[in-house]
């Protein structure tokens, strides 16, 4: 083995097991992103159900309630409580004890065996647009198919078009698959970058980093040893998050882990660059914190992780262009959910590259002027 392998290795080893001594470093590595998988995967879910109902049946008769039961029946709306005028379900509302109300008036039934238009009404709590979008739909949905099927047969005839939904690739619209390739690339910014950032400048400010400057190591050896055990727990968080998603939350792992592993380093060579730059620009561990914190919140944010890209107004959408955990967040998901593979994703994994190499190289060169 040369001499500067075993430089490399010995600042690795060294620097594996000063991290390895710091259990607060320890915990952000290992058992923070497995609490935050569990977490997000259990706590954050998309799934709208149950939504609590307040039913007023001013009907009364037996066509309102077979309607509303049938509305109820599919588990979007759960009956909270069973009122006797509109008023009182408006307060129920008001009062946050149901998130709709849902108004049959009197001559329901009769109007709809008569054959005339049969009106119903619904409150909604509009403070949970998504919520109130969900159930809103759901009974809108409801009576607009049941009246077509009753104007259809009024008119003796079937309905004339039939709608059968297919969903591809999550049919039970289930959250986890879609939370935690993005969970994934967040955990991954947050841990890199900002243990990055702290270890080296506790280097600095413990004063251990102009000790290590009087041996024989190059710079660049100095950097690679530094970096090697911070990639290498990265990679082990992907590994610890794809097992647990796998075994908890039974997410698919379709695509070529091989893509994912590339897309992975390409990714990681950013987020220690981040690390690496924002530990040139800080005094001390506070301030290399404070500096990673307010890189991975805006990063997050700007992902799509949470909130879809194409519901942010258009000036930032086009900044989110400029985020490569955005880019990490597609990969992950087309290759896991999609089973995409390198020929689908070459954009993105082209746009990581451009991320890593520019970033990284602009960071080993500040921390080598920093040196000198």
């Amino acid at each position: 083995m040369s001499p500067a392998w075993v430089r490399l290795a010995a600042v690795a080893r060294k620097e594996g097991l000063q991290t390895a001594r710091d259990r607060r470093i320890v915990f952000m590595l290992v058992v923070a992103p497995l609490v935050q998988t569990i977490l997000f995967g259990f706590a954050v879910d998309f799934q709208v159900d149950r939504v609590p109902a307040a039913v007023v049946d001013a009907d009364r008769t037996p066509e309102s309630r077979l309607h509303l039961r049938r509305l109820l029946a599919d588990g979007t709306l759960s009956r909270a409580r069973t009122l006797g005028d509109g008023a009182a379900a408006l307060d129920a509302l008001d009062r946050g004890e149901a998130a709709l109300a849902v108004v049959l008036r009197p001559g329901f039934g009769e109007d709809l065996l008569a054959g005339r238009t049969a009106r119903a009404q619904v409150v909604l709590d509009g403070t949970d647009p998504n919520r109130a979008t969900v159930a809103g739909g759901a009974v809108s949905r409801y009576f607009g198919e049941r009246g077509a099927e009753l104007a259809a047969a009024r008119a003796g005839r079937e309905l004339p078009l039939r709608l059968v939904p297919r969903i591809a690739y999550n049919p039970s619209l289930r959250t986890p698959p879609f939370m935690i390739p993005g969970v994934l690339a967040m955990l991954l910014v947050v841990v890199t970058t900002i243990v990055t950032a702290m270890g080296l400048a506790r280097e600095r400010e413990s004063g251990t980093l102009e000790q290590v400057l009087v041996t024989p190591l190059a710079p660049a050896e100095l950097l690679a040893g530094k970096m090697v055990p911070f990639l290498v727990v990265g990679l082990f968080d992907v590994l610890l998050v794809l097992t647990v998603g796998a075994l908890v939350f039974d997410l698919p792992l379709r695509g070529s882990l091989a893509v994912l592993a590339a897309g992975t380093l390409l990714y990681l060579l950013t987020t220690l660059g981040v690390g690496l730059l924002i530990s040139t620009m800080s005094r001390n561990q506070q301030q290399a914190f404070l500096g990673g914190f307010l890189f991975t919140l805006p990063a997050v944010l700007l992902a799509g992780v949470v909130t879809p890209i194409s519901s942010m107004p258009p000036p930032l959408r086009l900044v989110t262009f400029a985020n490569p955990l955005r880019y990490y967040a597609e990969v992950s998901r087309a290759v896991l959910q999609k089973g995409a593979g390198a020929a689908e994703l070459w954009p993105q994994l082209a746009a990581l590259a451009v991320f890593g190499l520019a970033i990284f190289g602009a960071a080993a060169l500040r921390f080598r002027r920093r040196l000198a």
